[in-house]
C-alpha cells in the first residue's frame, strides 16, 4: 500500500488528535480559560466528552489509526485544534510558530511527541516568522496552498518556501482579507476544504480572486457555502476519503450540495468541541498518512 502526507482528501490512514479530556481537562479549566482564548461561550465539559467520543468513532469508521496527543500542562484548551501546530510532509514534519500568542507552546509540545515516535522533522518555523497549520492545505501531491493571514506572516511563508520549494513543491500564496481582524480565527481552511482531487468546499466572498481562479484553472469544482452557513463552519469539512466527508451539524444547505456532488456526508454534533471554539473537523485533526 502506497501512502502520502501530501493530501487533504485521500483515504485517512493515520491521524493525530487531541481528545477533549486531554485538552479541556476539566470544567474548572474551561471556566478559567474560555474568555481569554476568545471562545464564543464556555463549553460544558461533560458534553465535550460525549461529542468527542462520537467524533472519534466517525474518524475510525473507515479504519484510520488514531494517535492521541497527551495532556500537557504547558498548553491551553486551544490545543484541541491540533492541526495548527504542525504541517505533515513526505519529507518530515514542519513545526509551526503560532500567530496567536496564547498558543505559543503548542508546537514544542507536538515536536516532543513526534520525536518520541521517531517521526522525522523537516524544519521548524522560527520568529519573526509565524505559520499555522490551518492556513495550509495540499491541493495535490506537488502543490501546497498557504494563506497570508494574521496568523501566518510573510516571514513564515518564506521559511515554508525555503523548506519545500527545493524539493519540488509549489507553494501557492493566498492573500486573505482583514475580515474581523487580528483576534478572529480566520485561516485559509476557513474558506477552503478539498474533498476530492477535483472538488472543494469554498466560501467565495472571502476568497482572493487570483487564488479562486487558480482553483478553477486546475479544474476543481467549487461547492459554494451560503452566507448563513459560513459562521457555523459550513466550509470546514474533513475528507476521510475521496468524497466521503465529516462536518459539524447545522449546515444543511452545504450538506445537501455535497450530497448532490456525489459525496457521502457524516454529521457530528459539535457545539461544545467545535462551534464555541471556532474549530471544525479539519481543526480537530492533524492528518498524517493517506492512502494513494
Amino acid at each position: 500500500m502506497k501512502t502520502t502526507y501530501h493530501s487533504e482528501y485521500l483515504k485517512l490512514n493515520t491521524v493525530f488528535i487531541k481528545p477533549a479530556n486531554n485538552a479541556f481537562v476539566s470544567e474548572h479549566i474551561l471556566k478559567e480559560q474560555w474568555r481569554a482564548h476568545n471562545f464564543l461561550d464556555q463549553p460544558d465539559y461533560k458534553k465535550t466528552l460525549t461529542e468527542y467520543d462520537f467524533f472519534r468513532k466517525a474518524l475510525q469508521k473507515n479504519g484510520a489509526t488514531l494517535y492521541d496527543f497527551p495532556f500537557n500542562e504547558n498548553v491551553s484548551i486551544d490545543s484541541i485544534y491540533c492541526r495548527d501546530a504542525s504541517i505533515a510532509t513526505d519529507f518530515g514534519m514542519i513545526i509551526c510558530n503560532m500567530g496567536k500568542e496564547t498558543r505559543i507552546n503548542e508546537p514544542a509540545a507536538q515536536l516532543e511527541i513526534f520525536k518520541n515516535n521517531a517521526i522525522p522533522i523537516l524544519g521548524i518555523i522560527e520568529s519573526p516568522g509565524t505559520l499555522e497549520g490551518g492556513d495550509v492545505a495540499w491541493l495535490d501531491e506537488k502543490t501546497l496552498a498557504v494563506g497570508y493571514t494574521y496568523r501566518t506572516n510573510e516571514h513564515g511563508i518564506k521559511q515554508l518556501k525555503n523548506l519545500l520549494e527545493p524539493k519540488g513543491i509549489e507553494v501557492l500564496v493566498a492573500n486573505l482579507p482583514h475580515y474581523k481582524g487580528i483576534s478572529d480565527v480566520f485561516h485559509l481552511m476557513s474558506i477552503l476544504s478539498p474533498v476530492a482531487r477535483d472538488l472543494a468546499v469554498v466560501y467565495s466572498p472571502l476568497m482572493p480572486i487570483k487564488f479562486r481562479n487558480e482553483l478553477i484553472k486546475r479544474k476543481i469544482q467549487l461547492i459554494e457555502v451560503p452566507d448563513e452557513e459560513f459562521e457555523s463552519m459550513g466550509c470546514n469539512v474533513l475528507a476521510i476519503a475521496p468524497k466521503e466527508c465529516l462536518m459539524v451539524d447545522g449546515n444543511p444547505k452545504t450538506q445537501k450540495a455535497l450530497i448532490k456532488a456525489g459525496c457521502k456526508v457524516s454529521i457530528y454534533k459539535g457545539e461544545n468541541i467545535s462551534v464555541f471554539g471556532g474549530g471544525g473537523p479539519t481543526c480537530l485533526t492533524r492528518p498524517m498518512l493517506r492512502e494513494l
